[in-house]
Parts: C-alpha cells; sequence; structure tokens
C-alpha cells in the first residue's frame, strides 16, 4: 500500500471503533466500486429507497446501480418533473426503508455534522427511514466536533452555493459570514451523537468525495 492509502486504512478503523461506541455500524471501502458494492449488498431485494441531495452519493454512481438492479422501490427525485413532484417525494422520504446521505463532516471521535438550507435531509436522518447509510468520503474528517462544523461551514457551504448560483455572501467571496440571507443553506445544523436504535450505518470511503 500507498503511505496514504495505510493512513485512511488506519484512520477509517480508528473511526470505525468510535463509530461503533455511539451505536452505529461502520465499514471502511478503499474504493468507490466498494463503496457502491457495500450499499446494494445491504439494502436488500423489494426495499425501498431515496436519498438527500449529496453528490458524494450521485458522484460515486449509487443511485444509477439501485435502478439498475430492477428490485428496488426507487424514490427518485432527480426524475421529478416539477417541484411539486419532488415537494412529495421529500415528505414520501419518510416512508423509505432506506434513506442515503453523505455528511459535510465527521470528527475523528465519530459525531457526523450535516447543514440543510431547507432540513428535508436532516430531518430524514432524525426521524423517519427505518435505516439510515451514510457514504462519506475520509476527506470529511476533521479532528473534532468543533473543527467538523468549521469544515461544513467554511468548506461545504461556500461551494454549494456556487453549485447552487445562490445570493449569499459566501458565494461571493467563498468565506463563511454566518449570514442570515434570504438564500442561506445554513440554516438547520445537525449534530449526530449517538444511533438510537442502530438506525444508521456508515460506509466510510478511499479517497475525495463530495464537498
Amino acid at each position: 500500500m500507498t503511505p496514504t492509502e495505510t493512513r485512511n486504512e488506519r484512520l477509517a478503523l480508528h473511526l470505525i471503533r468510535h463509530l461503533e461506541r455511539r451505536n452505529m455500524t461502520a465499514y471502511y471501502c478503499p474504493t468507490a466500486q466498494e463503496a457502491v458494492a457495500k450499499v446494494n449488498e445491504l439494502i436488500p431485494d423489494g426495499a425501498s429507497v431515496t436519498w438527500g441531495g449529496s453528490m458524494t452519493v450521485r458522484d460515486m454512481g449509487i443511485p444509477a446501480a439501485l435502478h439498475a438492479r430492477g428490485t428496488l422501490d426507487v424514490m427518485d427525485r432527480d426524475l421529478a418533473g416539477s417541484r411539486e413532484e419532488a415537494q412529495a417525494i421529500y415528505r414520501k422520504a419518510f416512508t423509505a426503508d432506506y434513506y442515503l446521505s453523505g455528511a459535510n463532516a465527521i470528527s475523528e471521535d465519530g459525531v457526523i455534522i450535516n447543514i440543510d438550507g431547507t432540513g428535508n435531509r436532516v430531518a430524514a436522518i432524525t426521524f423517519g427511514p427505518q435505516h439510515v447509510i451514510f457514504v462519506i468520503g475520509l476527506n470529511k474528517v476533521a479532528q473534532t466536533a468543533d473543527a467538523a462544523l468549521a469544515r461544513a461551514r467554511s468548506t461545504a457551504s461556500p461551494v454549494n452555493a456556487a453549485r447552487f448560483d445562490i445570493q449569499t455572501p459566501c458565494h461571493t467571496d467563498g468565506v463563511c459570514h454566518n449570514c442570515n440571507a434570504a438564500d442561506c443553506i445554513c440554516n438547520y445544523i445537525h449534530f449526530l451523537r449517538n444511533s438510537p436504535g442502530h438506525r444508521h450505518t456508515v460506509i466510510l470511503v478511499g479517497g475525495s468525495w463530495g464537498y
């Protein structure tokens, strides 16, 4: 293994120990291909599945892999014909057997941070779907929960503001202003410390994925 691969494996094992202490099941997949296979392995035929607005999930090709199986009830808001249809899928997500999400950051001791503009993703992570599967690139790891929050606010949010082309101060200069802009996408800040009932599974992935 390369030095980076060695470090990634050791970091992942460290994270897995802490995630398991927080009542989450966790796996490490060195590659995206292995991560997609692990997602498919975890979701049984006949299950209903959907996902939040995760670039990690999309960039890895997970939606396409789930559609290709032909044995799942896939709720895909990206195929919605209107905003109203998409909103209906957001709400239907709370009844899904499996909900997939990325993360804006994760601390070295296993606290997962997500920030939302509308709150649909953090709401589903918190309550509703029977199972939540996070797919998290090791680029999202920060030393502490405070550092993870700072990463989410100062790295992920400005990039997402640019992706959505919205009118926020961070879109103008790339820096978090702790704003109250009308288009602010940092309206809901979610810390997942523990998983009641072991609802949450984490797949850690080598390399840089998402923002």
